[in-house]
């Protein structure tokens, strides 16, 4: 066991022994922050205030129809164009030019309304696709790999949780049901069945069986999300600047996950799965 002062007393203390180095550690535990963080409901809720304080619990029927729908089309439309166009170049930061572009869409969608919906949330779709997958390559991805491809898709569902609050006591209590590490295994299988035909068929049959079911498992749970930013959107006084907020917001969400989410899977190539989940989870029952 390392000893290791205190902060507050300056006495010597022991402190915890891990396998990973002080740095992973250190990325490790950023990471468990971003993906245990408060929802997009709750972001909406401190950006426009009471308005949308129960915007992540009571969403009109009509609202979550229109929202999974376009949803489930956006992603499919998004999936070859964002990742076979970024694949090959070198891995830049481009997340706040992403940003701008999806906050330009977001101005056009909060002052149309739903009419918008079916134009504004393929483009930001594909954007926000865009900026995960720059994501993923920084931290080791090749693109040109279905698993890893298939990964950036998997942002989307991680979104999807109605609430997971900041290293929250009740999803410790829960054993992490709700949780990163869960809904991953929730998509394992889909992910595995669609890397596999990737690799054997390529995108030439997008309308295969396998992609449609990941396709539609993903859009499921996007759809969450993109319900509670179309009820935000839809408050009588949000026009075209909180649109744009709104969109913002939409967007650092998911490059906020992406960054926990292949910080994760880099973590997990170096070190092993099973060690990772472990300090993961020894983190957040600490936390």
């Amino acid at each position: 066991m390392n000893i290791a002062p205190s902060a507050a007393s300056g006495w010597l203390v022991p402190s915890r022994v891990s396998a990973l180095s002080a740095d992973d550690l250190t990325a490790l535990e950023r990471a468990a922050q971003e993906l245990e963080r408060t929802s997009l409901a709750m972001r909406l809720t401190s950006l426009l205030g009471r308005q949308v304080g129960v915007i992540g619990s009571i969403i009109p029927p009509h609202v979550s129809e229109i929202a999974n729908k376009a949803a489930e089309a956006a992603i499919k439309s998004a999936l070859a164009l964002a990742l076979r166009s970024l694949d090959g170049r070198p891995a830049r930061d481009s997340r706040r030019l992403h940003k701008s572009a999806a906050v330009l869409a977001g101005a056009a969608g909060g002052a149309f309304g739903f009419s918008a919906l079916a134009v504004e949330l393929p483009f930001t779709t594909t954007v926000m696709l865009r900026s995960i997958a720059a994501i993923a390559k920084s931290e080791g991805e090749d693109l040109s790999h279905p698993q890893a491809a298939l990964a950036c898709l998997e942002v989307f569902a991680l979104g999807g949780r109605p609430y997971a609050g900041p290293l929250a006591r009740g999803a410790a209590d829960a054993g992490l049901e709700t949780g990163y590490f869960a809904v991953r295994a929730i998509l394992a299988k889909s992910v595995s069945e669609a890397a596999h035909y990737l690799v054997e068929r390529g995108l030439a049959e997008e309308a295969a069986p396998v992609l449609v079911r990941f396709v539609t498992q993903i859009g499921a749970r996007f759809g969450i999300v993109v319900s509670q930013k179309l009820a935000a959107q839809s408050i009588p006084v949000v026009g075209g600047v909180c649109g744009a907020a709104i969109n913002y917001a939409f967007v650092d969400h998911f490059q906020t996950l992406a960054r926990g989410h292949f910080t994760i899977l880099r973590l997990e190539r170096r070190y092993g799965a099973g060690l990772v989940r472990s300090e993961y989870e020894q983190f957040l029952k600490r936390a």
